[in-house]
């Protein structure tokens, strides 16, 4: 596999996104925006970040979509990730494919911020200038499929009265899995990825930058997501608001490209049966082997870190589920089949049924048992080799410390939260709340950064832990 996505944008300085938008494909979510009296129809750009959410998501018959424009069968446009998975810019005119380029490279990375740039002009009189793709600052040149639209070629794309679908393409179908920031469709220029972002001068790192100024067209929008209460605003100057289907308040995110939160890893997935959506913040667990973990993208070596388990619902009569931390062997991706949360010398759980602790196959007294409803925090403290839990706020065995192990050599040297079960063919549902939520908080507490939302504190005895995001990473980490 090839990937042009780079690892979590912790670049510092310079221009900050606060919002991003979650896409849950199962909600068929969408932004749609019908087009006016175009500034020019043979030649626009359209810019976005975007992390992708599930892995393998086939909604529709199609992957993910992050615009589509849709008249009937013959004529449509879109910009998408498919099945393979690539990025497939494709434009269908009379019902013929008149424009067409898809990337060699996969696109399947759910732990890290991509840019995207695609930038037609059917004027240009070499054809390979007509349609460019660019993928973090870079213009693609490594391509499956290269179809360029013949010159001076109008579309339904930018046509007044189409509509302009964001997340779906357009026809009830290939909805987007996954978060987007700072979507830019620019009417009546084609741009280069340099407009839109630039190289970080110390770490090389191709960050954002402020769009504000750039002349969007007539038809042209500028979507930032912070509006909670409407996230298809649109702030270019135009007004040119997408109407909003299937996207709520708690849409709104904190992870973004200047700031990529933690979340549970679907390639990390030894058991198939575990199936994730909101993000990758919501998973469900299903031991249809006897045991079945999830873990977060981040791995930890040293700071001290919160994080919170809410069990949402379980079939797991026998509470056998429990939240933790593991360290995974270096010779392996994904969760050991044969091994539990605490079942080797790198791993700590914390027990549903007896709110016992767990760690190299042996049980210990600890806390209180949990089960539905209740949410479990995990206080992770690297800088002293110390763990501790808590249940809806209040901290177990007394706030005594469980001593762990600095993470070792022969394994990855980084532990990572986890949260499974151990009963075969029962399933647990988890929210795995790292600072961003999908679900409403009573409280919405921060971190002492101000990061993150959590219904408690990060702050333990005048001791502050931190949200999973790569600012706190870059400080703490």
């Amino acid at each position: 596999m090839v990937s042009f996505i780079l690892p979590g944008n912790s670049a510092s300085g310079g221009f900050d996104v606060a919002n991003s938008c979650r896409f849950n494909d199962d909600d068929s979510p969408r932004l749609r925006n019908a087009f006016g009296t175009p500034t020019n129809r043979k030649k626009y750009t359209f810019s976005a970040w975007m992390k992708k959410g599930k892995v393998g998501n086939t909604s529709g018959g199609t992957e993910d979509t992050l615009w589509g424009v849709y008249t009937d069968g013959s004529n449509y446009s879109y910009l998408r990730i498919n099945t393979g998975p690539q990025f497939e810019w494709k434009i269908r005119e009379g019902g013929s494919t008149v424009g067409k380029i898809q990337t060699t490279a996969l696109i399947r990375d759910p732990s890290a911020w991509l840019h995207i740039v695609v930038a037609y002009d059917s004027t240009q009189g070499t054809a390979a200038n007509r349609m460019k793709m660019y993928i973090n600052g870079t213009q693609v040149s490594s391509l499956n499929t290269a179809t360029y639209v013949n010159e001076n070629v109008e579309t339904t794309f930018n046509e007044s009265g189409q509509n302009l679908d964001i997340g779906s393409d357009g026809n009830g179908a290939g909805y987007f899995d996954g978060y987007m920031a700072e979507v830019v469709f620019i009417d009546g220029q084609q741009l280069a990825a340099d407009q839109f972002g630039e190289f970080d001068s110390d770490s090389g790192i191709w960050k954002p930058i402020d769009v504000s100024g750039l002349t969007f067209g007539d038809n042209g929008s500028y979507l930032d997501f912070e509006d909670s209460s409407a996230l298809g605003n649109d702030v270019s100057g135009n007004n040119r608001d997408f109407a909003s289907t299937n996207l709520a308040t708690t849409d709104q995110s904190t992870d973004t490209c200047t700031n990529n939160f933690a979340t549970m890893n679907p390639l990390d997935n030894y058991y198939a049966s575990n199936t994730y959506s909101e993000g990758n913040i919501k998973f469900v667990t299903k031991a249809s082997g006897g045991f079945a973990y999830g873990t977060s993208t981040v791995g930890l070596s040293s700071g001290k870190w919160y994080a919170e388990f809410d069990c949402i619902a379980t079939t797991d009569t026998g509470a056998y589920h429990q939240v933790g931390i593991v360290e995974k062997p270096s010779a392996s991706t994904t969760t050991d089949a044969t091994a539990n949360i605490g079942s080797t010398a790198y791993s700590w759980g914390y027990f549903a049924l007896d709110g016992k602790s767990r760690n190299n196959g042996s049980y210990s007294n600890y806390g209180a048992s949990w089960t539905t409803g209740d949410i479990i925090g995990i206080y992770l403290n690297l800088d002293d080799n110390e763990l501790r839990f808590s249940k809806n706020g209040a901290i177990q065995n007394s706030g005594t410390a469980i001593s762990i192990t600095a993470p070792a050599s022969n394994g990855t040297g980084h532990y990572f939260i986890t949260a499974g079960g151990m009963s075969t063919n029962a399933s647990v549902t988890f929210e795995a709340n790292f600072g961003n939520p999908f679900q409403s908080q009573s409280s919405s507490v921060s971190d002492a950064n101000g990061y993150g939302a959590f219904e408690y504190s990060p702050t333990l005895s005048g001791v502050n832990y931190y949200a999973l995001n790569t600012k706190n990473l870059a400080e703490y980490g």
